[in-house]
């Protein structure tokens, strides 16, 4: 019965997030969660899923891996949660596998793209994202095809920074050329003199940034104070929004891959949609990060719905594999689950930000 699943009641069902709220990555976590917070929180004003209203806790890891299982195990020990939803980062959501891998509990829609939550196969984890991997060949592949060759790489010194060094890697060894060189910064730091000292003396055509906003940021505009007139790359994880912000006028030209539609197409009812809800939630800022969690939100509630009003773990999970392309429509961004992957999206485009401001695609 339901009554003995956790984190389920007859009127409520209750998940947790663990993700970055406070320290250089919070705008990641904060426009994650408001994305799926508004959906969650329109879902529950028509009536809930099956007359249960879902509930969304919070709790701040400061994309730090030890805090990250430390709030993974309060969440399932002490808050009772049903599944965990929306971790942000790599070395956060690679700490919470072994917790949700021995409690068998639902882990959906991680912010990374990287390997270890796609390879092998885990029945517990669902991505609605495409990967590194995916962003880094189309980044590549799209600059090889402009006649690119001088590709550098600047990268966060853990899982995640590694993640997408191995994908630049592998892409340009696809097309029988290297790095011409590569710089790190720690995780949660903004001290890049020396990362900045070894890529000027390479003169790269274009820097392939794998880290949080505030590190590149500082990269970007420590670089371009000395001259650097190449162009500037970015995944997806950087934060385009958060990006933007801090680089102000310096932020024209950089380039940043998406894994969800852009949030400012009309033409999609998709967009629409998120738009109407979010604004309905006193939310004025479309962006693409608050657009991924609104996604989520609204896969992980099909999910629900599909499990039908007897919810259990196990039933949530085969209903989620029941949804694809045939079954779910989404207009313009595809969701394929299967039992055997869970790799929900490939999809990838490139955006760049304009002397106005603005993102453009």
């Amino acid at each position: 019965m339901s009554a003995d699943v956790p984190g389920v009641t007859p009127a409520q069902i209750v998940i947790g997030q663990s993700a970055a709220f406070s320290g250089p990555a919070a705008e990641l976590g904060t426009q994650y969660r408001a994305g799926a917070l508004a959906y969650f929180d329109y879902v529950n004003t028509i009536g809930g899923v099956h007359k249960r209203q879902i509930r969304l806790l919070t709790r701040d890891d400061q994309y730090e891996a030890d805090h990250a299982a430390a709030n993974t195990r309060i969440l399932i020990a002490k808050e009772n949660v049903f599944a965990l939803f929306g971790y942000v980062g790599t070395p956060t959501s690679n700490a919470a596998i072994p917790i949700v891998n021995a409690v068998r509990i639902p882990f959906f829609a991680p912010l990374t793209g990287a390997s270890s939550m796609r390879e092998p196969f885990n029945r517990f984890v669902f991505n609605i994202r495409a990967g590194y991997n995916d962003e880094t060949e189309f980044l590549i592949d799209r600059s090889v095809r402009m006649g690119i060759r001088k590709i550098a790489v600047f990268y966060q010194n853990d899982a995640y920074g590694l993640a997408g060094l191995a994908g630049i890697e592998n892409a340009l060894r696809k097309r029988n050329l290297s790095l011409v060189e590569t710089a790190t910064v720690e995780r949660n730091s903004t001290d890049v003199g020396a990362a900045v000292q070894r890529l000027m003396l390479k003169k790269p055509e274009v820097v392939v940034q794998i880290s949080a906003y505030s590190s590149s940021a500082a990269l970007i505009r420590q670089m371009r104070d000395r001259g650097f007139a190449g162009q500037f790359y970015n995944v997806s994880f950087v934060g385009g929004q958060a990006l933007m912000d801090l680089l102000g006028k310096d932020a024209h030209g950089v380039v940043i891959s998406q894994v969800v539609p852009f949030p400012w197409t009309t033409a999609n009812p998709l967009v629409n949609e998120y738009a109407a809800v979010m604004r309905k939630a006193g939310y004025e800022q479309l962006n693409f990060s608050s657009f991924e969690g609104y996604i989520a939100a609204k896969v992980f509630v099909e999910g629900l719905r599909r499990a039908g009003p007897e919810l259990t773990r196990e039933k949530f999970i085969s209903a989620l594999e029941t949804i694809n392309t045939r079954t779910y429509a989404l207009s313009g961004f595809d969701i394929q689950f299967s039992r055997t992957s869970h790799n929900g999206s490939r999809f990838v485009e490139m955006t760049v930000i304009g002397a106005d401001g603005k993102f453009k695609n």
